[in-house]
């Protein structure tokens, strides 16, 4: 595994600033012989993009992805309608690949971005498909987004638990990606920016391998990022690493002027 570095970026807010910390790393994992996970993590967007699709389809659908978003990025104007410009952009990328893509090639995309500048600073998550995003605040980890999955409205609907959601046959089923057949309208929620604050956004190869309380764990052992990302993905490889693992951890420090 590469070695993983620890960026930082200090932001001016109203009344203060924010000191921000982040690492991200990716691996293919120890069964799949292509890694269809990509990653972006430039401020103030950090997303991770889980590819599906036979061939190089589920490549090509999530590198698409995030070329297109980095791009929103470099033009200085992340917002819901540019990130929604730029995942219509890219399902035009998919199609245009005919030879590798079908209606089944896709990506799922979750993440943040900083909002800041308003009287007050707030993260804006996106989420499509069943990547995920957790906060660890107060020694609690939540899981912020909800995932487009079958297992989930299994769930929803009382029909099954979260232990057995955990083994079932149709665990790596989603009901919405970025892709030929699917809308490219993602699930936005806002979040206040509290000074400690934790994030983890990952892939589904992390959480097929470590628990909550395992991502938690590895968080309060390691408080630098990089080292946190490191930790977590030499856990997921060692439990068995099924699937590609993507990981992204950003931290939060909000000072007063």
């Amino acid at each position: 595994m590469p070695e993983v570095t620890t960026h930082t970026r200090t932001v001016p807010v109203a009344g203060g600033a924010l000191d921000l910390s982040w690492a991200a790393t990716t691996d293919t994992g120890k069964r799949r012989e292509v890694n269809q996970d990509a990653l972006l993590a430039e401020y103030p967007l950090f997303v991770v993009a889980d590819g599906m699709g036979g061939h190089l389809g589920g490549e090509i659908a999530s590198a698409s992805t995030v070329d297109r978003l980095r791009a929103v990025v470099e033009s200085g104007a992340v917002s819901p309608k540019n990130i929604e410009k730029a995942l219509a952009r890219a399902v035009k990328d998919i199609v245009s690949h005919p030879e590798t893509t079908d209606e089944g090639t896709g990506t799922t995309l979750t993440g943040l971005y900083l909002e800041a500048s308003g009287d007050e600073p707030h993260w804006v998550t996106l989420n499509i498909g069943d990547s995920r995003v957790y906060l660890l605040r107060d020694d609690d980890i939540v899981q912020i987004t909800t995932d487009h999955s079958v297992v989930q409205e299994l769930i929803a609907a009382g029909r099954l638990s979260p232990e057995e959601a955990e083994n079932h046959p149709y665990g790596n089923v989603i009901t919405r990606a970025v892709g030929p057949s699917d809308s490219v309208k993602p699930d936005y929620l806002r979040l206040e920016v509290l000074d400690g604050d934790r994030f983890v956004i990952c892939s589904d190869g992390l959480t097929k391998e470590l628990t909550d309380f395992g991502i938690r764990h590895f968080l309060e052992a390691n408080p630098d990022p990089a080292r946190a990302v490191e930790a977590m993905m030499a856990a997921a490889l060692e439990n068995g690493g099924r699937d590609n693992i993507t990981i992204v951890v950003l931290d939060v420090s909000r000072h007063a002027a």
